[in-house]
């Protein structure tokens, strides 16, 4: 697997949290894209973290969730137990689960070392003048979620781009069914399926 792009949003000069040094997205492949990594300056220099989200429990009254730093439960406003959450192995407290990370040190250091570089890179272009950042913020460039094309497995396969904004728009001579894409598929990701 190899890190065919990395783009880089960099936080503004004023942010009001002063480690947080930028966002980014990693492309794997020219095919699979992971969004929304940090890069956070920490004590000992600049490190990457992967995206993650907070964890929540349920209140024991209502069943809502609720993020584990609350105090009282959204919904009923039932007080919730402060040491709910669970801790790691030197006694923190855990809040954020990974959405996505490298299993093994070697994999977690190909990543940060590109993403790194391309940030040393991206703060030196943007003091060039007329500097414009080309991290995109949101999904919007795809023309249709996997669902509706799984919804309309014998209708057309509606023409998308091959991940994000990151390549071309993907173009088609005639309309195709799931199953005429799954026949040039052959054996690959997927075969059979239809």
């Amino acid at each position: 697997m190899v890190i065919t792009e990395v783009r880089i949003k960099l936080m503004e000069d004023n942010n009001e949290n002063e480690r947080l040094q930028a966002f980014c997205s990693v492309t794997f492949d020219d095919a699979f894209v992971v969004r929304d990594l940090k890069i956070i300056e920490g004590t000992k220099g600049s490190f990457v973290a992967m995206p993650s989200r907070k964890l929540t429990d349920r209140c024991g009254g209502c069943g809502s969730k609720n993020h584990l730093r609350a105090r009282f439960c959204n919904q009923c406003g039932g007080k919730l137990d402060e040491d709910r959450a669970t801790r790691d192995v030197d006694g923190r407290v855990k809040l954020h689960a990974d959405i996505a990370h490298p299993i093994n040190s070697a994999c977690r250091e190909v990543i940060q070392s590109a993403v790194l570089k391309a940030f040393h890179a991206e703060k030196e272009r943007s003091k060039q003048p007329g500097y414009v950042c080309n991290y995109d913020d949101f999904d919007s460039d795809y023309d249709a979620p996997l669902g509706a094309v799984a919804n309309e497995m014998n209708g057309p396969v509606r023409g998308y781009r091959t991940h994000g904004s990151h390549g071309p728009r993907r173009q088609h001579t005639a309309p195709q069914t799931a199953n005429q894409t799954a026949e040039k598929a052959g054996d690959g990701f997927g075969a059979g399926v239809i």
